[in-house]
């Protein structure tokens, strides 16, 4: 189904495979950095990732997704600790090592392509808009964000359910630079399920890890953030 929606995508904001590439290979980049990440010594190029040699090959033919697309299936595990004022006091923790968790919404989508629109999926903007009203935030506030990137075409389309990127621009804020850690928003600073990997099960609570420790100004110096204002995360599944 990835590779169909990768095609739609494409065909219906007129993105080319070098764009989608692009949110790979900024991936892999910071992948780099990061010591937990499975692709940490892989580096690629856009060139690379939209050529069909060696093991990147089309996953399905006549279909435009290819091996670089695709994210990692990883071995790994994630957990945090929920806790309120009392509960930090009674675990000797201090507020100022905590991030808070102002906001969170979950939505479910019918599974079946037919009769939903995947490319704006309405269940995952509902949850995306529902956290950002209860925290009391706007997309504009957001400076970190990790996001469910299983296939590059999710990265564009998390991007603008995110709200950093307007309907079809999601590939676009990527070639523009704007998803680096230096820039608008640093978006999967981790390396995202693409290059970090995707540890099916943990992947939502990782990103919440790699978000708190970006608000903490705990990230590897090449990819944190300057001046941290509010993380937002976005996980998929079915």
């Amino acid at each position: 189904i990835f590779a169909e929606i990768m095609k739609d995508y494409m065909d219906a904001h007129s993105v080319s495979e070098e764009q989608l590439a692009t949110i790979a290979v900024t991936e892999y980049c910071n992948a780099r950095h990061n010591p937990y990440a499975q692709m940490q010594k892989v580096q690629i190029t856009v060139d690379q990732a939209v050529k069909i040699e060696g093991i990147n090959r089309y996953i399905v033919d006549g279909l435009p997704l290819k091996t670089y697309d695709c994210s990692q299936i990883t071995d790994g595990y994630a957990a945090l600790i929920l806790a309120t004022e009392a509960g930090l006091k009674k675990l000797g923790v201090a507020k100022a090592d905590c991030i808070e968790i102002a906001g969170f919404a979950q939505a479910t989508d019918p599974l079946m392509k037919a009769g939903r629109d995947v490319l704006r999926p309405a269940g995952a903007y509902r949850a995306m808009n529902d956290a950002y009203r209860m925290a009391g935030v706007k997309p504009a506030d957001v400076n970190v964000a990790e996001i469910h990137d299983c296939f590059t075409v999710m990265g564009a389309i998390g991007t603008e359910v995110l709200g950093k990127a307007e309907y079809g621009q999601g590939a676009q804020y990527w070639v523009e630079g704007k998803a680096r850690a230096d820039a608008e928003c640093g978006i999967n600073t981790s390396g995202g399920l693409i290059a970090k990997g995707h540890p099916v099960g943990a992947t939502g609570v990782a990103m919440i890890g790699w978000s708190a420790w970006q608000l903490l100004g705990k990230a590897p110096k090449e990819l944190q953030v300057k001046n941290p204002r509010v993380a937002a995360t976005f996980n998929i599944g079915g």
